[in-house]
């Protein structure tokens, strides 16, 4: 018979599922940053990659309080999402709106995160891992605080090159 699972084995799975999108994240926001035409895009993504870093630690801290090693397991939605940003620097590279389509790509990763950072901050108040709650939380606002800074990029340069005749 197979063991019941509860909260804190979603917990748990739900934390390796993250973990493994964050290396994911970590290894395709070099490309990315290559691929962006924009200065100002790239250095969105630089920042996002150094923020990688320090969410990755994170997790790591996570794991550690709840007495298990930090290990990923493969992440279908991160997998698809990183296709599709490697299917747009494909079909829309040297065209205008390049990187209106790698920044779009790049939100739905924030959008994804922030989901699952959310949902792992919640369940960590109710398992009682006050510690683990913290550092869910201040990933959850830096995901959040790039998504918002993602979205004033797009409106303020991104877009409206977009719609030039020419790639930037």
């Amino acid at each position: 018979m197979a063991k019941m699972k509860k909260l804190e084995d979603l917990f748990h799975d739900t934390l390796k599922d993250v973990y493994f999108a964050e290396k994911k994240i970590l290894a395709t926001l070099p490309k990315m940053m290559k691929a962006a035409q924009h200065a100002d895009l790239k250095a969105a993504f630089e920042k996002h990659l150094g923020e990688t870093e320090g969410q990755i630690e994170r997790l790591e801290q996570v794991f550690a309080e709840i007495d298990k090693k930090p290990q990923g397991k493969t992440c279908d939605a991160i997998v698809g999402i990183a296709k599709e940003g490697q299917e747009i620097m494909d079909e829309y590279e040297g065209m205008p709106a390049h990187d209106a389509g790698l920044l779009a790509a790049a939100q739905a990763v924030e959008h994804y995160e922030m989901s699952r950072y959310g949902t792992l901050r919640t369940w960590a108040e109710e398992l009682g891992y006050t510690k683990s709650v913290k550092l869910l939380q201040q990933t959850l606002d830096q995901e959040r605080a790039t998504d918002a800074a993602l979205t004033k990029l797009a409106k303020a340069v991104i877009n409206l090159d977009a719609e030039q005749d020419e790639a930037a």
